[in-house]
């Protein structure tokens, strides 16, 4: 069955909240996203930052120990106007470049919905009127947190969160370990357009409308947000250090392997070890991320 809703509530942490509407498993969603900074489609202010969320959506028969998969469809923009940063993050750069570095300060960018490209309106720079294809993504989703937690959207942890893995678009499909009766799935932060780290301490931020459909996996339990397309398998890890998050990521791969395809340890830790494909989602929150992919084609079928 499909679902439309109109949010008129937003939070900016991921916890046990109220449910804005229950859904049952197999379940579509129709929903709006508002930007990072709580500006809606009609260019409204009507959330607080950071990356105030859409949700949470309760989904039927889902239970601590099961896994929620959630396939996302559709993320498109919803208005002509996205913003950015027009500087990078100071601690990607070495500390003595970055008294060199410009000002921090916004990028404007006009979104044509029918071409789908993001051109660059200010500021001005010898880039020009620059433009660039629209890849959208979903910069913080995820469920609600263990034990009645609630964490903050402007990070991540095993539940999802801030993650701003630009492998989060549409046709992927995201799984995450339910802590929580009824999951308590939420979304938010739409991307227009990022690259990876999110460096600049943003996408092209704005708010966009989101269909996506739930399954709840029984018997199925994982410990870090996973995910797939139509080529890689993938894990993520969310921690700081990088190095833990990549730990994480690449733990949760090698359980995958091992439970899922039949893999004993040498055998998993071998196609790991020479079919890998690490990506960084963000390395700016107070908890980074990291990303383990591994090619579909390696991998022997399914048991």
């Amino acid at each position: 069955m499909k679902h439309r809703f109109d949010p008129t509530v937003y939070h900016t942490t991921l916890g046990s909240h109220a449910p804005v509407l229950r859904l049952a498993d197999g379940d579509t969603l129709l929903t709006r996203t508002v930007d990072a900074r709580g500006v809606d489609y009609r260019g409204e202010q009507v959330a607080g930052a950071p990356n105030p969320q859409t949700g949470p959506f309760y989904i039927e028969e889902a239970l601590p120990g099961d896994t929620l998969a959630v396939y996302l469809e559709r993320l498109e923009p919803n208005r002509t106007h996205g913003w950015s940063n027009a500087a990078l993050m100071p601690n990607v750069m070495d500390p003595a470049y970055v008294r060199e570095a410009p000002e921090r300060m916004l990028s404007d960018w006009h979104i044509d919905l029918e071409r789908g490209t993001a051109t660059l309106i200010t500021p001005e720079t010898h880039l020009g009127r620059w433009a660039l294809p629209v890849r959208t993504m979903l910069g913080c989703f995820g469920v609600a947190p263990v034990d009645g937690q609630a964490i903050s959207a402007a990070t991540s942890g095993q539940h999802g969160g801030n993650m701003d893995y630009r492998g989060f678009r549409p046709g992927v499909v995201a799984y995450f370990p339910i802590f929580m009766e009824g999951a308590l799935f939420f979304l938010g932060d739409g991307h227009a357009l990022q690259a990876d780290g999110e460096i600049l301490g943003a996408g092209i931020d704005i708010s966009m409308d989101v269909q996506v459909t739930f399954k709840v996996l029984k018997g199925w339990s994982i410990r870090w947000p996973r995910g797939e397309d139509e080529r890689f398998i993938f894990t993520v890890g969310n921690a700081r250090p990088l190095d833990q998050a990549l730990q994480h990521a690449t733990t949760e791969m090698l359980r995958w392997l091992q439970t899922d395809y039949g893999l004993d340890a040498y055998g998993a830790h071998i196609l790991l070890g020479h079919t890998v494909v690490y990506e960084v989602g963000n390395v700016i929150d107070p908890a980074f991320t990291m990303v383990c992919k591994v090619p579909k084609e390696a991998l022997p079928a399914r048991v």
